[in-house]
């Protein structure tokens, strides 16, 4: 499955994508995109042969994309049910290579996946969750429409300084609009409680 952006390509990851994938996030101690992904979060490394095993059932899910451009590999993008019974559903993105961070690759490819989760799911809400540190993804999301919906201050601790959680969200029907999309009695797949 491949969806074309302005900027981007979304597709499915292939297993020769891997040990790329791999070494984005475990090739340095202290990689450059962890500092802005939950860095209040430990890595925990993993072999190459124990991340292909991870990997794989987000691929059969096709839960887990590939961020391209121009033919390079560059980061992924994420679904996960915060609470499926509820089609509580959030998505996220983290491009690896900091080469490709505020050149408008990151708001391309989130449009192209939230339009793809509206099609996939028959939801009404899809959110991201973020922290104050991160303000490129606060603006990233704020710029393709998302609105915050939530702060809880202060639940973050990182380096000595207290953080607020950000949950911002986007509607259907404000998406639609924001889009030119039509999205009604569009769903691939129904969530299972």
């Amino acid at each position: 499955m491949k969806l074309v952006g302005n900027k981007v390509i979304l597709r499915s990851i292939e297993q020769q994508d891997l040990p790329t994938l791999w070494d984005f996030i475990y090739g340095e101690d202290e990689p450059e995109w962890k500092k802005w992904d939950g860095p209040y979060f430990p890595l925990a490394k993993e072999s190459l042969e124990e991340f292909k095993v991870s990997t794989s059932k987000k691929m059969q899910e096709a839960s887990l994309f590939a961020i391209e451009v121009n033919g390079k590999l560059v980061g992924t993008t994420t679904y996960y049910w915060e609470y499926k019974p509820t089609r509580w559903l959030e998505v996220g993105i983290i491009i690896y290579d900091p080469n490709y961070w505020s050149d408008g690759y990151g708001t391309d490819a989130l449009v192209l996946w939230v339009t793809e989760m509206f099609k996939r799911f028959p939801i009404e809400r899809v959110g991201l969750t973020t922290w104050s540190g991160n303000e490129r993804m606060m603006k990233s999301a704020e710029k393709l429409g998302m609105k915050l919906e939530g702060r809880l201050r202060k639940c973050r601790y990182h380096n000595g300084i207290y953080y607020d959680s950000i949950k911002m969200g986007v509607l259907r029907d404000e998406w639609e609009k924001l889009y030119n999309v039509d999205l009604s009695d569009i769903h691939k797949e129904q969530p299972q409680p």
